[in-house]
């Protein structure tokens, strides 16, 4: 096995950017204040603190009094989706997509089993939802409308424009999981009309345990954790300091890092994939060829398992993924690829490459070079066969 990892799941989780650690290093020290207190010392880290949602704020085109910092995505989708039946009680009426990540998923089936209604709009085969995809359905001032930015494990990226506008046109609340997005493609709420967003640090090269929630001002969603004032009472508990100064770096970076990632990533992607459609027999592309994150390529194998795909890889020194980090463990296709209607014989065996600004070419050169000789070898021993 190779001493140094080439690692391609970065739709699960990045690598710390150095940039993102050198910030965040003085506040584990001596920056240590509280930023509620009234010194001076503490003053100081509030200063900081809301450096950071301005920099949070200027990578989706959002006001920083319209940031919030939470510990992660799913704490931001909760925080909308809960948020907002908190405040809307069992006449809520719930639509988001049937590939949507857990955090929205689960949380909008929670909901449903206290009162609320629930639609999960399909996708068709290549993970795309119809821009008319709302249309047929009631929406008003108590329907939340929540369809992620892109998916987590095919990379397709909804058009999220023409759903926030037909459902702004009649009265709904739009709210988008951009955790997948951020970063990778331009947002800017002011032009897109959603009303609540989140993202998550870990996804790019902030490290695990920060994210941040974006409302629109003027939008009702009630508070999960009551305490304090912090977050203006949306969010109670002292401010998580050194991660949340970490977000602000990594989301000024994945800003000034926005044409590397739609350049070189993307060129970088393409040829893994061209290669390994071209290479490995029985290879599909699973997803929308066009309109999908630059970083992402989501392939099967036909007639192979995910999972041994991934423990040749492994013994290799690559790190993918098979499905999503979330439902790792399971041996059962994951509910994305179900949802497109992927033939089992291709679902079992997906298998996710994701990118990084930090991927180079020899990774590629790697990953070309050993995968056609790992399905080769499996497709022998396949007990689909």
């Amino acid at each position: 096995m190779n001493n140094e990892i080439i690692y391609l799941d970065n739709n699960a989780t990045t690598r710390t950017a150095p940039e993102v650690i050198e910030a965040m290093a003085p506040f584990f020290g001596d920056n240590y204040g509280n930023p509620s207190s009234v010194y001076r010392f503490g003053g100081a880290i509030r200063r900081r603190v809301e450096r950071a949602r301005e920099q949070v704020a200027a990578l989706i085109g959002a006001e920083p009094d319209e940031i919030y910092f939470t510990s992660c995505g799913t704490e931001s989708d909760n925080m909308a989706l809960k948020g907002f039946f908190l405040e809307h009680g069992a006449g809520a009426r719930l639509i988001t997509s049937a590939v949507e990540h857990p955090a929205v998923r689960n949380t909008a089936r929670f909901i449903k089993e206290r009162g609320a209604s629930l639609t999960e709009l399909p996708v068709d085969g290549s993970g795309m939802i119809f821009e008319d995809a709302v249309d047929a359905h009631e929406i008003n001032r108590n329907t939340l409308v929540s369809l992620m930015w892109a998916n987590n494990e095919t990379g397709v990226i909804f058009p999220i424009d023409k759903l926030a506008q037909a459902v702004k046109v009649r009265g709904g609340v739009f709210h988008t999981d951009a955790v997948q997005a951020a970063g990778k493609v331009v947002i800017d709420v002011k032009k897109t009309p959603v009303d609540m967003l989140a993202l998550s640090g870990h996804k790019i090269h902030a490290p695990k345990g920060i994210g941040a929630a974006y409302f629109r001002a003027g939008t009702p969603v009630a508070s999960l954790i009551h305490g304090g004032h912090q977050e203006n009472g949306a969010r109670a508990g002292t401010e998580n300091v050194p991660y949340i100064i970490g977000l602000g770096c990594a989301c000024e970076l994945a800003a000034e890092r926005l044409e590397t990632e739609n350049t070189r990533v993307r060129a970088l992607r393409d040829r893994l994939e061209n290669a390994l459609l071209e290479r490995c027999g029985g290879a599909k592309l699973n997803g929308c060829p066009e309109n999908r994150l630059p970083n992402t390529v989501n392939i099967s194998f036909e007639n192979i398992e995910g999972e041994s795909i991934l423990l040749h890889l492994d013994e290799s020194g690559i790190a993918a993924a098979s499905g999503s980090a979330c439902t790792t463990g399971s041996l059962e296709p994951s509910h994305v690829m179900m949802a497109m209607g992927i033939p089992y014989k291709y679902a079992h065996s997906s298998i996710r490459f994701s990118l990084s600004v930090y991927n180079t070419d020899s990774d590629i050169d790697r990953v070309i070079a050993v995968m056609p000789g790992i399905v080769d070898k499996l497709r022998e021993l396949s007990p689909f066969i």
